[in-house]
């Protein structure tokens, strides 16, 4: 594997020219380029709503690190499934967790903050641990796809993550959700339990209900709030 340039420049250039090059290349691809130009400073991130990302990774670079942001509010289901990847699959998974427990934090900004200010817990609990774990890595891929909601329709494969200074990948960026539950039934692939219990997408417990017919993947999260991105994507 080679090493990635180091500047920011040098990975943006290289960033912008793999968007257009890899476009239509197949999700496995994608993964091989990331781990060719990248190596051990490429991660995947998995929220363990299913480990779809994670399984092509480690084809493409076994032993390649898996991260999952523990907020503290995961269901048990979420946090049962990552401890099942990392049993089952080839990957090294790492457990971000935030600077304060969920006791901690709600000694400082009283509790249930989740309900009173959302976007402030999610910056606290998952965007700032992210950021601090990604300092490692030049490039880092996400299970984004552009089928899930309205915001994530113009989902690059291959991009530039200008705030973090990084390249972000979304592999199966193309894919529907018939292509994704495909890819899991032809190898096995883990999901969680969550998604035959009525939920499309999986968060924090306190922020996620199931999905009613006709609702897009992500209308069950922060219901009722006019929030549909935890901040880590936007």
């Amino acid at each position: 594997m080679t090493t990635a340039p180091h500047t920011a420049q040098d990975l943006q250039r290289l960033a912008e020219q793999a968007g257009r090059d890899l476009e239509e290349a197949s999700a496995l691809d994608v993964l091989r380029w990331a781990a060719d130009t990248f190596g051990r400073r490429f991660c995947v991130t998995s929220s363990m709503e299913d480990a779809v990302v994670a399984h092509l990774a480690s084809r493409a670079m076994p032993g390649v690190d898996v991260v999952f942001l523990d907020t503290g509010y995961h269901f048990p289901e979420t946090i049962g499934t990552r401890d099942a990847v990392e049993v089952v699959m080839d990957v090294n998974v790492i457990t971000l967790t935030p600077e304060q427990t969920v006791a901690e934090q709600d000694a400082q900004y009283g509790p249930k903050l989740h309900d009173r200010d959302p976007d402030l817990c999610c910056a606290l609990r998952k965007v700032a641990p992210l950021e601090a774990g990604l300092r490692g890595y030049d490039a880092w891929a996400t299970g984004l796809r552009r089928d899930e909601s309205p915001t994530r329709a113009d989902t690059p494969v291959v991009g530039w993550d200008a705030r973090r200074q990084k390249v972000k990948i979304a592999p199966i960026a193309r894919w529907t959700q018939e292509d994704v539950e495909t890819y899991v039934a032809q190898h096995g692939v883990l999901t969680n339990p969550l998604l035959m219990d009525g939920y499309a997408s999986v968060g924090c417990a306190p922020c996620t209900r199931r999905v009613l017919e006709g609702e897009d993947a992500r209308s069950g999260r922060w219901a009722g709030l006019g929030k549909t991105e935890c901040g880590i994507h936007l």
